[in-house]
């Protein structure tokens, strides 16, 4: 097994970023944390950097001036990647709504043929714990939109636990990534499918988070609404 990185974005996760850095750091397998932090005024990167010491060499600090996205927050950290020998890269979020515990049985998938694992809330029923129905509902109907529009066969298309082989996403870090808020996790799914690479879905329980304010808003709704059609019409052609 190769060594494994975590991409953890952060704003204003100071309630649970030494928390999560823990959680991840200490699992069974080699994997090491890379923290993007785009200037949290809570300081969160202060917490980061005090906590560096503790982990030499196994945790990373990526600032960025200020809050530009998910989108973007993902792929400065997978940049950083692509820079150094990891066999896997995976996202997951600061809030433990993604159990830590889970990312090895991601990259699993990824070591026995997989070239991208999902981690997903939707393969095996609704496994989602803490959210209210109508989030619930507004979730599934967002996946359920986006199989019809882009003919994808992946239950979770939203979900944003996922775990890369490095040479998968360098692949598709040579395709322009257009959509920068919570869209960002379908389209690189939908480039994967589009370029033929195998995509597994692994199930888990999500957690909705327990501290620190949810970054989901409107405008990230409205931007994955009308992004996955530009999305179906710019994509490129299936190998």
């Amino acid at each position: 097994m190769g060594a494994t990185l975590a991409i953890v974005p952060t704003y204003n996760e100071i309630d649970n970023v030494e928390s999560i850095i823990r959680a991840v750091l200490e699992l069974s397998i080699p994997v090491e944390v890379l923290i993007v932090d785009d200037n949290s005024p809570d300081g969160t990167g202060t917490r980061v950097k005090a906590l560096q010491a503790q982990y030499p060499g196994r945790l990373h600090l990526l600032e960025r001036p200020g809050k530009q996205g998910l989108g973007t927050a993902y792929l400065a950290g997978f940049q950083w990647a692509m820079t150094r020998e990891y066999s896997y890269v995976c996202e997951i979020d600061a809030d433990f709504s993604h159990n830590p515990a889970d990312i090895p049985r991601l990259v699993k998938a990824c070591e026995t043929g997989a070239d991208v694992a999902v981690g997903s809330r939707y393969v095996t029923g609704v496994n989602v714990v803490n959210w209210p129905f109508s989030r619930i509902l507004m979730s599934l109907s967002a996946s359920k939109y986006v199989r019809i529009v882009s003919g994808m066969p992946i239950k979770d298309a939203t979900a944003g636990f996922v775990c890369y082989r490095q040479e998968v996403l360098r692949t598709l870090l040579g395709y322009p990534i257009r959509m920068r808020g919570y869209g960002f996790q379908i389209e690189m799914k939908y480039l994967a499918y589009k370029l033929g690479f195998r995509m597994v879905e692994v199930p888990i329980i999500f957690t909705d988070r327990k501290r620190g304010a949810s970054k989901m808003s409107g405008g990230i709704f409205n931007e994955a609404l009308w992004g996955v059609i530009r999305m179906r019409l710019l994509a490129p052609r299936r190998i």
